[in-house]
């Protein structure tokens, strides 16, 4: 039977939305140029936690600052410490980096805000910026810091799938700098990571 998330009249098309695969819900690794995108532009002083490592895509790249990276997943996917949920952990972190579940943003922001002592930083569609419930919720009384939108766009596959085509949603870091409160200025990456890093 065809998949037709991945096809259209018999052609490749992304993907509109991530959808879980069979080893667990909602594992797509993060092309390894996003996240050097990040570390290009935002300096981070003292351990770092992924915090939904899945099979380390995020964290081997993080290692590159020269910070500890402690790298953890709800499940098992053969890297870092598996059996850890982020949202009822007590653990602490002076940053913590990660793209989290596509169903569980809002809780890994409202987690984050209170176990990062630094930065907090997360990969999130673009979109995530509007709705109502969040303006009430995260965006009125904490804001992030900087919103690193990307010039070109990120495609995630599901561990394994053959890599085609370009994605249709548009990313951003979203920063949360305790350091740095006020106002969220929005930036830009430069176009040419993809390229660089791929």
């Amino acid at each position: 039977m065809m998949d037709t998330s991945y096809n259209l009249n018999g052609g490749f098309k992304p993907a509109l939305k991530r959808f879980a695969d069979l080893d667990g819900p909602d594992f797509f690794p993060t092309p390894a140029w996003a996240t050097h995108a990040l570390i290009d532009n935002e300096r981070f002083d003292g351990d770092i936690w992924e915090s939904a490592c899945g099979n380390g895509a995020m964290s081997d790249v993080l290692k590159e600052t020269g910070q500890r990276v402690i790298s953890t997943d709800l499940h098992d996917r053969g890297y870092g410490e598996a059996g850890v949920d982020f949202l009822l952990s007590n653990r602490r972190s002076a940053n913590i980096v990660t793209n989290p579940p596509y169903n569980s943003a809002e809780g890994f922001v409202q987690a984050g805000l209170h176990k990062a002592d630094r930065k907090f930083a997360l990969l999130l569609r673009l979109a995530f910026l509007e709705g109502a419930n969040r303006q009430r919720t995260i965006f009125t009384t904490h804001a992030p810091s900087r919103v690193w939108v990307f010039s070109e766009r990120i495609t995630f596959y599901p561990a394994g799938a053959i890599q085609k085509g370009t994605g249709t949603t548009a990313y951003a870091w979203f920063v949360w700098d305790k350091e740095a409160p006020g106002s969220t200025e929005m930036k830009w990456f430069k176009p040419g990571y993809k390229a660089q890093y791929s």
